[in-house]
């Protein structure tokens, strides 16, 4: 009875120390603090702190509920950041990720568990931000008609013939692009979607002529408001084509219009050099004449 009582004890007391042993040791190595994801158009960056002394850092990602995996370039690493664009296979998954704090290369250690921080939830399709598209802006012949062409932003994802995708290619019909614009010499603001990247405004939209300036975005209907629209484009504006007094007369009436004002100018200076010859000679004439004696 007393040898088994013992055996027991020292079970015990052997998974104790097991359980002691184990917990002090993971305090050894920080776990990992504000943990979070940034990406944009599909370049995506697992972020961390604080940076590793005598210790290092290992990534491991899944789809929640499947089976976790690891980025070779993120194996008991000394960054603090782990780029997985290109292990986020299915871009319409939702993915978590556990960064390990580990001793580095070359120092083993007994630990069966090491301490770890989980991430908050990642979807690509629906989380990832949406850069600044570029855009050229073509005005038609009768001034009628502004289009604007908007060129699809690249993202860090490539196909099989290792070509770089577009936003386009990812999110195809879910992709639309949201214009502001207003006349340049006024602040009011109009706004229009357009499904394709080529944009025409039309006369329901603009004034014949008139410049107008134009800032374009990225938008995705389907995902959640704060999501939705991408990051704004640099303004540009379309040439002003605003008939002058000018523009209304042919070049005979031109020609005549700058003689007219040349002939104006002409006998402005003629009459101002006259009259100050003529001031002259009178005042010399004044000067000649002797004083009468009283």
């Amino acid at each position: 009875m007393c040898k088994v009582l013992k055996m027991k004890v020292m079970c015990f007391l052997t998974i104790l120390c097991t359980v002691l042993f184990t917990y002090c040791f993971a305090d050894t190595y920080p776990r990992a603090q504000n943990v979070s994801w940034f990406s944009i158009n599909f370049k995506t960056l697992l972020m961390w702190e604080p940076k590793p002394t005598n210790y290092s850092y290992t990534v491991e990602f899944s789809v929640i509920g499947e089976n976790r995996q690891k980025n070779p370039h993120c194996i008991r690493t000394l960054q603090t950041e782990c780029d997985l664009s290109n292990s986020l296979k299915d871009l319409k998954a939702t993915y978590s990720a556990d960064i390990l704090s580990e001793p580095p290369y070359g120092v083993n250690s007994d630990l069966v568990e090491f301490p770890h921080t989980t991430s908050e939830w990642f979807n690509p399709y629906k989380d990832t931000l949406l850069g600044r598209p570029e855009f050229k802006i073509k005005v038609s012949e009768d001034k009628r008609t502004i289009t604007l062409y908007v060129e699809d932003p690249p993202t860090a994802l490539f196909n099989e013939k290792d070509q770089t995708r577009t936003i386009r290619d990812v999110f195809g019909d879910d992709l639309q692009y949201k214009v502001t614009f207003g006349k340049a010499t006024s602040t009011g603001k109009k706004t229009k979607i357009s499904a394709s990247s080529e944009i025409q405004l039309d006369r329901t939209d603009i004034d014949p002529g008139v410049s107008y300036c134009f800032s374009v975005q990225a938008y995705i209907p389907s995902r959640s408001t704060n999501k939705q629209l991408g990051e704004l484009s640099q303004r540009q504006c379309s040439p002003s084509n605003e008939k002058t007094l000018f523009d209304d007369y042919g070049i005979g009436v031109k020609v005549g219009f700058i003689l007219l004002i040349s002939t104006i100018i002409a006998v402005a200076v003629l009459v101002t050099v006259l009259c100050c010859k003529r001031r002259s000679n009178t005042k010399q004439g004044k000067e000649g004449v002797p004083l009468r004696t009283v």
